[in-house]
């Protein structure tokens, strides 16, 4: 190669070299443009959105006032004033009841005070008739409507549908109760674990809580049930002590 060519080539190579530093200089500034365009962007969005930000934490702040707080304090006490109001009427309420329940125990009481029953105490005869069935509670008798042998705990004394059958002795009525054997039954508390029992009546005027003296009426003869058919109107007469049966005989005169 002679020099010119040598020459011509070195210039075209310089050429070449100039452009594509050129070309790297365009992209190196149009990329800086770019980023610095953006950056501003992005500082101009973050500072606009701080801004609304600011406005709406003012906003907010003077939305909110002290009568839209509610106190804890306040709340507090309210419920304490309502709960005592509460308190207060509930304790009214309770003295009354206390005050009925004390009047109503004070009226028992001293009707407890007035029956007395023991070992020594007489029963009057309850009923106008005889001894239908006696109590016997060591050997089985005969029931005549049952057909059988049975223990039996009280006295089945005859008497005539509708008369009236009197205390045997003071007592507080303890039960008004219905049964399919002894039909409309009273039973009284005479004291000292001593209760008489009243059955086959109708009519009955005494309620639960009555003091019963001793000849008063407890109610009227009634027509005997299914179970005493064959033995006809009675009055079923039974004493307890302590809850098991006794004799009536054993305290009566006579």
């Amino acid at each position: 190669m002679n020099k010119n060519e040598k020459l011509a080539f070195l210039k075209g190579k310089g050429a070449s070299a100039a452009l594509v530093v050129c070309f790297i200089a365009v992209i190196a500034m149009v990329g800086a443009f770019t980023y610095n365009n953006y950056q501003k962007k992005m500082e101009q969005q973050l500072a606009k959105a701080e801004e609304q930000t600011k406005e709406l934490t003012k906003e907010n702040s003077e939305a909110t006032t002290a009568d839209d707080i509610v106190l804890p304090e306040t709340k507090s006490n309210t419920s304490d004033a309502e709960e005592k109001e509460d308190e207060e009427k509930n304790e009214e309420e309770i003295s009354e009841v206390e005050g009925t329940d004390s009047a109503a125990d004070v009226s028992t009481a001293g009707n407890a005070a007035e029956v007395w029953f023991s070992e020594e105490s007489t029963l009057e005869w309850p009923a106008s008739g005889a001894v239908l069935i006696n109590y016997s509670m060591d050997q089985t008798v005969f029931f005549s409507t049952l057909e059988q042998y049975k223990y039996n705990p009280a006295l089945i004394i005859g008497g005539e549908v509708g008369e009236e059958i009197a205390a045997s002795a003071a007592g507080i009525v303890t039960n008004v109760e219905q049964s399919s054997q002894n039909g409309l039954t009273v039973t009284m508390d005479m004291g000292n674990g001593y209760y008489a029992v009243y059955g086959q009546l109708k009519e009955v005027p005494v309620q639960i809580g009555d003091y019963v003296a001793a000849g008063e009426l407890v109610g009227y003869l009634s027509e005997p049930t299914k179970y005493f058919s064959v033995e006809g109107p009675n009055l079923y007469f039974q004493i307890l002590k302590d809850g098991e049966p006794v004799n009536p005989l054993n305290f009566m005169e006579g």
